[in-house]
């Protein structure tokens, strides 16, 4: 006799956009999504017995970008952090261009999944980076640039008055605050000789 045939996910709910078509012999999942995958058991019995198939689906997705890159500027001699973040099936490896170059981790520049460290950025570091996110199935790509600030120091117009007057015992506070990339050091002097800190 014509058997009756009925489907199921092992370990899960048959998915509710599925259907059943040529007498429920065939099962149709339209626009399969990841939580798809599974173990699917079709069975068929009649009055003389029943058997059952089982098999995997699984699912597969191309690369698409959770975190991306974004333009910095940094001080030279800070470092430098980004992070490219994919998801896909089977999960993305990553690698690094600098200027269409392929990059490789030296004594200052690390790589590990998908972050990217430059320690003490230099101004030979500056310029445009790519990330790219491959599994077997594409390959996509991010950029940002990186530009590193370097300047001597100067100090803007009318930062610091030339003379400033206060009554004896009274406390005088005299601001520095330099322009300068990195940040530079800072040394104080009365005349020709060096200031050193004290109670006062």
């Amino acid at each position: 006799p014509v058997p009756t045939i009925s489907w199921r996910k092992v370990n899960g709910h048959n998915p509710s956009k599925a259907r059943l078509r040529k007498s429920q012999a065939v099962l149709e999942i339209p626009n399969v999504q990841l939580e798809d995958a599974g173990m699917y058991e079709c069975k068929a019995e009649n009055s003389r017995g029943r058997n059952v198939f089982r098999g995997q689906l699984q699912v597969y997705t191309y690369p698409h970008w959770v975190e991306k890159l974004n333009d910095t500027q940094l001080d030279s001699g800070d470092q430098l952090r980004w992070e490219c973040k994919a998801t896909g099936k089977p999960r993305p490896t990553y690698s690094w261009l600098k200027n269409g170059v392929p990059l490789w981790p030296q004594s200052r520049i690390e790589m590990v999944n998908g972050v990217l460290m430059i320690h003490s950025v230099n101004l030979s570091d500056a310029g445009m980076y790519q990330c790219l996110a491959e599994n077997k199935y594409g390959t996509i790509y991010a950029s940002a640039e990186l530009k590193i600030l370097a300047s001597a120091p100067t100090f803007p117009q009318n930062q610091m008055r030339k003379t400033i007057i206060v009554t004896k015992g009274q406390e005088v506070v005299i601001e520095c605050k330099p322009e300068a990339s990195p940040k530079p050091t800072i040394t104080w002097k009365k005349g020709d000789k060096a200031l050193r800190e004290s109670k006062r």
